[in-house]
């Protein structure tokens, strides 16, 4: 099954100020982060951002509102994104794939993918594009996604796939995004 550009969302967790200075290999999730939402961007796939008691833990970081292209964000006290209504709106009808990054993998990352599955849904998990403090807690989340039947990919994979065609404008953008 291919993921289609018409039929996707992306959900941005809980990139915050207080919390990713804890994770694991940071620089490369931001930097592999601001890739994916900035060709996402260029790519037209519409973005629902959420933050995890932003109280207590901050807005997400500047660099990610802006490559999501907006500084509008959900605030939520659960750990699954979609246990929001207010997610749950924003992703509409005609929605298929759910395209997810952020943090932490093995716990607010993790419920909103098995949430969405359960939902009929089908998340895509950027392995790239998420952490969490611990490389184990990751790496069990990722071993838990696949029991659960939800798809893992990596940031540059998905942008071609929704890309679909060489030749093209976004295809140029994308080409000098990734290199």
């Amino acid at each position: 099954m291919r993921i289609t550009a018409e039929h996707t969302k992306c959900l941005v967790i809980d990139y915050q100020e207080k919390i990713v200075p804890a994770m694991a290999k940071k620089e490369l999730l931001i930097e592999n982060s601001v890739k994916l939402l900035t060709g996402l961007k260029i790519l037209g796939i519409p973005m629902v951002i959420t933050g995890q008691y932003t109280k207590g833990l901050g807005l997400n970081l500047p660099e990610i509102f802006e490559a999501a292209g907006s500084e509008e964000y959900i605030d939520k006290l659960t750990f699954s994104s979609y246990e929001s209504p207010q997610v749950q709106e924003q992703l509409g009808e005609g929605v298929k794939y759910v395209i997810l990054c952020g943090i932490e993998s093995h716990v607010c990352v993790l419920q909103t993918a098995i949430d969405l599955k359960e939902a009929g849904y089908i998340p895509v998990l950027v392995t790239d594009c998420i952490s969490s403090r611990r490389e184990e807690d990751k790496a069990v989340a990722l071993i838990r996604a696949q029991q659960e039947g939800i798809l893992l990919t990596t940031s540059e994979a998905v942008l071609f796939e929704l890309t679909r065609q060489a030749g093209t404008e976004e295809f140029k953008q994308i080409s000098k995004l990734v290199k």
